[in-house]
Formats: structure tokens, sequence, C-alpha cells
């Protein structure tokens, strides 16, 4: 049997520097896997869109693919947007067997990829140092609720002095009340992580917020690190198994 294309979905944005972080982690993974078929996709702004890929594999004659959402967290993205779309595409006639992977996080390789642009941005562990961990946010309360679960476990890899969440859109606390409640709590110093795929729009917000409030390092987004290039071979394997043991 051929091996599967993997066929990543990421969000799409209108700011160039996402889709060129995209571009170099998948081009990371074709060196980690060489000879996988790895295409990059997009669900908004930025072409191809995922729709124009599956119609692609088709006219190619592939038969067979993982549907990868490049997503940080489950939210309405993979649960709703993405089936919709693959829905459509069958609807359409589309020939090619897809299995769709779960979403990159949570996953432990994520918590060493935070600590990895934190400590590019110069901070590490202290007891004086509060950690901030800024996702986009979302109207999904699960998400939410992953990003909370991150931040315990980053305050258990420790010593920070506290782990909080913090939220750029959709919840609370955003980045700026974050990062005052940690200082108002005694910290000394505050250091902000984007629980970010890539550039953009939020990781933006965040660094402006954080250090407008005081932040004393911000990080940049998770981007091309090989702990995602990791998630995204292990999420690839695991759907592949998977249609061993499904009907």
């Amino acid at each position: 049997m051929s091996t599967p294309t993997l066929l990543a979905v990421a969000h799409g944005s209108r700011d160039p520097r996402s889709a060129r972080a995209v571009a170099a982690l998948f081009g990371r993974v074709r060196a980690l896997r060489p000879g996988l078929d790895v295409r990059v996709s997009y669900l908004d702004h930025v072409s191809p869109g995922t729709e124009d890929a599956l119609a692609a594999l088709d006219a190619e004659g592939v038969g067979e693919a993982v549907v990868l959402p490049t997503l940080l967290t489950a939210a309405f993205h993979s649960k709703v947007d993405l089936p919709g779309v693959l829905a459509g595409a069958r609807e359409r006639g589309l020939s090619a067997r897809v299995h769709y992977a779960d979403t990159l996080g949570p996953d432990p390789l994520l918590l060493g990829a935070v600590e990895r642009r934190l400590s590019e941005a110069g901070a590490s562990p202290a007891p004086d140092t509060a950690l901030v961990l800024a996702s986009a946010g979302s109207s999904d309360p699960g998400a939410n609720a992953t990003i909370e679960a991150m931040a315990r476990d980053l305050a258990a890899r420790g010593p920070w002095r506290e782990v909080v969440p913090a939220f750029a859109s959709a919840a609370s606390p955003t980045p700026a009340e974050a990062v005052a409640a940690v200082r108002g709590r005694g910290a000394e110093r505050v250091a902000v992580s984007g629980y970010l795929l890539a550039p953009g729009f939020f990781s933006d917000r965040v660094r402006r917020q954080a250090s407008e409030a005081g932040a004393s390092f911000v990080a940049d987004a998770l981007g091309d690190v090989p702990e995602i290039a990791r998630v995204v071979l292990d999420r690839y394997d695991a759907a592949v198994a998977a249609r061993y043991t499904t009907a």
C-alpha cells in the first residue's frame, strides 16, 4: 500500500510572516521524513485553499491522504470548519481516501517548544519570575481549558514563581491583565510566551500588550521548531495507524 500524502491545513493570515513560518515548519517536516509527499493548504487568506488542495489530490490520482489540522488547540476550525470542507469535497466527488488527524495540541512536546522560544528571548524559570502563557483565545471553553492545563504543566516543570494563562481575544485575562496581575502579586520579572503557531495579528497583539504592561521578556511565536515538526509526524503516523484499526 502506498504511503498516504500529508495535507496540512493551516489557518492562514493576511500577514505574510505567517505563511513563511508555516512553509519553514513543513520544510523541516520534509527533511525529517524524506520521500513523504507533504503539502500545505489554508482555510483562509492564503493559497492554495483546502478545497483546491483536495481537488488537486484527485486530479493527480492521489488515492489516500492524511488531513492534518495545523492548529494548537481543538476548537471551531478543527471541529466544525474543516470537517465541513471535507464533507463538501466528498459531496463533490472526492475519490481520495482521507484520514483526519488530531490537532497539534495538546502535546508534551509543545511545552518544550514554549521553553525553547522563552530561552531564545532570554527568559528562564526562576523563583522571582512569573510566566504568562498567551494564546489567541477561543469561544470554545475546551480550547481555553487546554491553555490553562498547559500553564499548570509548565509550572510543574518550574521553578517559575507562577504560570498563568492569558488570551488575546474571546476570553480573559488578556495578556496585559495577566502581566499586571502577576506583577501585583510580587513578581520581579515577567516572561510572556505566545502560544501561537505563527507570527501575525495575535502575536503582535500579545507582544504589544505584554510590553506595555511591563513584561521583561516576550518570546516569539512557536513557528518553525523541531518539537512541532515531531508532533506533525506523530499526528500523521497515528492517523495512518488508525486506518488499520477502524472500519
